[in-house]
């Protein structure tokens, strides 16, 4: 992995990291918004201004992709690079939570 993806995303964003995890099956923006705002109660709702913005980083830095177009609506789902990207932040925040348990006791 490129160092320069690394130090941008690792440790990441909640909206960077809610995209990626939504994007493990296709996607179109407003679909992310309404699953990330599901997942996460209410407590996190993504504007249009940041979930588009994201997408497009993301898309050019390769960490998702775009699928197809489907009603006007621009399809992603998450690349392998991207996988490599998720799969060091999920190792990251499990040793966070990991860390806390055993801090708490």
């Amino acid at each position: 992995m490129d160092p320069h993806i690394k130090k941008v995303y690792v440790p990441m964003t909640e909206t960077g990291f809610y995209i990626l995890l939504c994007l493990r099956e296709e996607m179109h923006g407003y679909s992310i918004v309404q699953k990330v705002e599901k997942l996460t109660e209410g407590q996190i709702r993504l504007t249009p201004g940041t979930m588009y913005g994201s997408l497009s980083k993301m898309e050019k830095d390769g960490l998702i992709s775009f699928v197809r177009e489907e009603d006007k609506r621009k399809i992603y789902v998450i690349t392998d690079l991207g996988k490599q990207v998720l799969s060091l932040e999920m190792a990251r925040i499990e040793r966070l939570y990991r860390n806390m348990k055993e801090a708490a006791q």
